[in-house]
């Protein structure tokens, strides 16, 4: 599956945890959440990681705003176990308001669960999505639609994007001013279909985490629209920030070249959804790898029984 450039990002020296002044990275194992806000003043969290990493989120946000200083609001750019699994337990202790895109809402206030993933993408995520969780949560009342306008609360100078394709309600955040991206789930900063690119986190323009998104065509439609945006920096739900004169370019060339994964269940049929949940999801395909490992593990029974009679 060819799915990014044939070099890396031309981007400037940037500190891993630093997207701009005002916006800091902070990696939860694989995924990133983002504290936006300067230290002395009001600040917004996007994202929140795994579930079980709520700690390693206020923990960041104690050093950078002070301990016992909420958000203004928590933004989710959608609602996948990866990006919303500590969002119940920080908006409970900070008393937070989550806002998320109407058609994200049917999976966060316990209606509907997301497709199903799909792991006979192939590449190294596609074999870890087995075992990746795609049941909705309940967050009630504390979860509201993001203003039709395109604001975000807490967030002036900045606006939602709709961005679907990974889901149905995805979003990503920009900043006209310094031409920064918040692109989520829309596209990753790194190769996840190479075990060795998750390691190394080398920095490249990639599509969206193949084994859970759900709609090819628009998600290569919300990455050719981010890049006429032209941004200066990018960060994303996977991978390292890029900034610089060049990543508007890459960015560009990136959207161009831009190739979904030559199998899987939404490669040719995309799952659909609207404000009640899911309306349709394409029938499974045959995925060959649980069969394989079976039956490595019979032959190694055999074998090992084999020995033991001699």
């Amino acid at each position: 599956m060819e799915t990014t450039l044939d070099l890396p990002i031309h981007t400037e020296p940037v500190s891993p945890r630093r997207v701009a002044d005002d916006v800091e990275r902070v990696a939860v194992v694989f995924v990133n959440a983002y504290l936006v806000g300067e230290p002395d003043g009001p600040w917004v969290l996007v994202d929140t990681g795994l579930p079980g990493f709520a700690t390693r989120v206020r923990r960041a946000a104690d050093r950078r705003f002070g301990r016992g200083r909420p958000p203004e609001a928590i933004i989710l750019t959608h609602g996948h176990f990866d990006h919303a699994g500590s969002v119940a337990e920080l908006a409970r202790d900070w008393q937070a308001t989550i806002y998320a895109h109407p058609l994200e809402l049917p999976f966060l206030s316990g209606r509907a669960d997301y497709p199903p993933q799909d792991p006979t993408v192939g590449g190294a995520l596609g074999f870890l999505s087995r075992t990746f969780p795609h049941r909705g949560i309940d967050l009630g009342s504390q979860v509201k639609a993001l203003p039709e306008d395109g604001s975000l609360p807490g967030m002036p100078g900045w606006r939602w994007i709709h961005t679907p394709g990974h889901t149905a309600g995805h979003v990503s955040l920009f900043r006209d001013s310094d031409r920064t991206l918040l692109a989520g789930d829309a596209l990753a900063t790194l190769d996840q279909d190479s075990a060795i690119a998750m390691i190394t986190q080398t920095p490249e323009f990639s599509v969206p985490p193949a084994p859970l998104t759900t709609d090819w065509d628009a998600a290569h439609a919300s990455v050719r629209h981010l890049a006429t945006l032209r941004p200066f920096a990018v960060s994303a739900g996977h991978g390292l920030p890029v900034r610089g004169s060049r990543v508007a370019e890459d960015l560009e060339h990136f959207a161009e070249r831009f190739s979904r994964p030559r199998k899987g269940r939404y490669v040719l049929a995309a799952a659909r959804s609207d404000e009640n949940g899911v309306m349709y999801v394409p029938p499974p395909v045959s995925d060959p790898l649980p069969g394989r490992i079976l039956a490595g593990v019979a032959a190694a029974a055999v074998l090992i029984a084999a020995r033991r009679r001699r």
